[in-house]
């Protein structure tokens, strides 16, 4: 399916259902990233970038949350960024749309916890795979999918809102969103190497 067509995910839902009678979790997972300055944008790409990771995730609520709101059960799992905490460099597009996911999920919890949906963000860092292997600048912390899928199950098990990992950096860069901007912008080029 296509994240960013919501006829998609209409029909996959639909199918979902009459195959499984219902669906338990959904996991909203898909990204368009690439490494991009201000002075690189494009409109084109900042549609592409938005239509997939925020609009992507609207078209799926839309055709999920019906069905889940009248079973009065299931479950919601944004996946966004540590990008998404504070404006990393080289994330032009990709923080500001992640910044939006987590502002999402928020008030989906707060909206919908007390309907019996199950809502959980999903903050990782640096996780090697086809996105990030765009990257030129030091990425610390990095982990495999693997890691990434333990740490994810690890805290849906536990029924944790927030997941975020690795905790060693997901943690640092958090501290540095809490600091003025007079010592976190300087703070987070020296971090990333980027320049």
């Amino acid at each position: 399916m296509d994240v960013s067509q919501p006829k998609d995910w209409t029909a996959t839902h639909d199918a979902l259902c009459e195959a499984w009678e219902g669906v338990d979790l959904v996991v909203f997972c898909a990204a368009e990233y690439r490494p991009l300055r201000p002075w690189e944008l494009s409109a084109r790409e900042a549609h592409d970038t938005i239509e997939t990771n925020v609009c992507g995730v609207y078209y799926g609520l839309s055709a999920v949350l019906p069905q889940m709101l009248l079973r009065r059960s299931g479950g919601l799992a944004i996946v966004a960024s540590v990008a998404g905490y504070v404006g990393l460099p080289s994330a032009t597009l990709y923080g500001p749309s992640k910044a939006a996911l987590i502002n999402l999920a928020e008030l989906l919890y707060a909206e919908l916890h007390a309907h019996g949906l199950g809502v959980y963000l999903i903050n990782p860092g640096f996780v090697k795979s086809r996105l990030t292997a765009r990257n030129t600048f030091r990425m610390p912390a990095l982990i495999t999918p693997e890691e990434a899928a333990q740490q994810i199950l690890r805290g849906l098990a536990r029924g944790r809102f927030e997941i975020a990992f690795p905790q060693r950096f997901t943690r640092l860069v958090r501290l540095i969103s809490l600091l003025p901007y007079r010592l976190s912008l300087g703070l987070l080029q020296r971090l990333t190497g980027a320049s």
